[in-house]
């Protein structure tokens, strides 16, 4: 087919930013949070568990800005931490440590601690960028149907549909690429990983304002690896999905065959691949995710996050003693201060208050009914999504409590990583890629 920009000239004004990426991603990596640093051991022996059986994951150490200043701690802690769990278990190959979440605002501060640089443009998604001469340029490139192998219709890309997602996504991504430009001129090495966020956003995106992106992203520059759209569906912190499997298994079908088409038309590096964010528990979703990553042989990063925090609980909770006494406080700090801790995540938990048990009722459980009630699974009688979304986003209660939360950890390193490492290898790791 004729190229997208055929009508604007060659490609050679766009291509030259964007080969000479230094740092190439792997096909399939796992984002990894580890809010109080101390599980970094654990969670590697899952990933090297898994390439003893023929799983050839990466790991990438992720953490926001946000999570950095509730526990007090600083980008180089979690490179810190990701270079002893390397050196200790003797990790020889690639790894990452990821500036989660980052902004203009907040970059400085992980330039040289990351290599892998998650973008969050989100808050400029919706802002008008106005008519200016690239984005007038930018229609008469795309302004028609483009066909892509793998889908059974064709991009609908009229002007209507051009303007609609110009005025929404343009100035977040104009924003992207002053991000980019800014880790490069600043970073010293040069050589990182960029992955763009839009998935905090209200509404998700189609295929083809996923492909309207990457064609901005193309002409700011930006040598993206990994874009983490938002899909169709709930994806809720720490439980499963919620939506409808078939709608989803079309829409991330032909997410795939867009990025495969804009590395070919857009000159975006190879390595381009979708990544899913807050893509820890969501248990029924994996197969289907495992299907299209085999069918397509692409690449694939899901982010993980706050699954560790939560392991780290039920190992606590299973210790008895201070431990236990320490995750009932925490529960009882977190819903006593309900509208605080799950405000700044709205879009991402879905708590329903009246079926949460009460402080003093959780109080009176034992170490067996706080972790039946806690621990991801789907069938147990006990398990309830709505306590384990609150434990969830309820760290900065254990931040709080400072070293008798770091301590209890130490003491009981055993139990709460036999508990990470099984989470991550079992029900997250062989399920998605194995």
């Amino acid at each position: 087919m004729p190229n997208v920009f055929s009508s604007y000239g060659s490609r050679s004004h766009i291509k030259p930013y964007l080969t000479s990426v230094k740092m190439k991603i792997e096909q399939y990596t796992i984002g990894m949070g580890d809010r109080f640093a101390h599980q970094g051991c654990a969670q590697l022996r899952a990933v090297i568990q898994a390439r003893d059986l023929g799983i050839s994951v990466h790991p990438v150490w992720n953490k926001s800005n946000r999570e950095h200043t509730i526990v007090h701690s600083k980008p180089d802690d979690l490179r810190a931490e990701a270079d002893a769990a390397v050196a200790a278990l003797g990790w020889s190959a690639a790894y990452h440590v990821d500036a989660d979440h980052i902004g203009l605002k907040t970059v400085d501060g992980f330039l040289n601690a990351s290599d892998f640089f998650t973008l969050d443009v989100a808050d400029f998604v919706g802002n008008p960028s106005g008519q200016t001469e690239r984005f007038k340029a930018f229609i008469q490139k795309c302004g028609r149907e483009v066909r892509i192998s793998g889908m059974e219709r064709p991009l609908i890309l009229d002007e209507a549909a051009i303007e609609k997602a110009g005025a929404k996504f343009l100035q977040a991504m104009i924003e992207a690429g002053a991000i980019h430009r800014h880790i490069v001129a600043n970073k010293d090495n040069g050589a990182f990983v960029v992955e763009v966020s839009v998935d905090e956003t209200d509404t998700p995106q189609t295929p083809d304002e996923l492909f309207l992106i990457l064609a901005m992203l193309a002409m700011e520059g930006v040598p993206v690896q990994t874009i983490a759209p938002k899909f169709t569906g709930r994806f809720n912190k720490g439980v499963d999905y919620v939506g409808d499997l078939a709608q989803f298994e079309k829409e991330f079908d032909e997410d795939i065959a867009v990025l495969a088409f804009a590395v070919r038309e857009f000159g975006l590096p190879s390595s381009l691949k979708l990544s899913v964010h807050s893509g820890s528990d969501k248990f029924s979703i994996y197969p289907l995710i495992n299907k299209l990553i085999k069918k397509h042989g692409c690449g694939l990063h899901v982010k993980t996050a706050g699954t560790t925090w939560l392991e780290e609980v039920i190992g606590l909770a299973e210790s008895g003693g201070e431990g236990l006494a320490i995750v009932k406080e925490i529960y009882a700090g977190a819903i006593s201060r309900f509208g605080e801790l799950t405000a700044p995540y709205a879009t991402v938990v879905d708590i329903a208050s009246e079926k949460l048990p009460s402080a003093a009722t959780v109080a009176a459980w034992n170490s067996e009914q706080y972790v039946a009630a806690l621990r991801h699974d789907r069938h147990g009688p006990d398990y309830n999504p709505n306590f384990r979304q609150l434990i969830h986003v309820g760290f900065k209660v254990a931040a709080e409590f400072g070293s008798r939360y770091t301590d209890a950890l130490k003491a009981n390193a055993e139990i709460v990583g036999s508990n990470v490492t099984t989470n991550l290898i079992e029900r997250h790791i062989k399920p998605i890629f194995g």
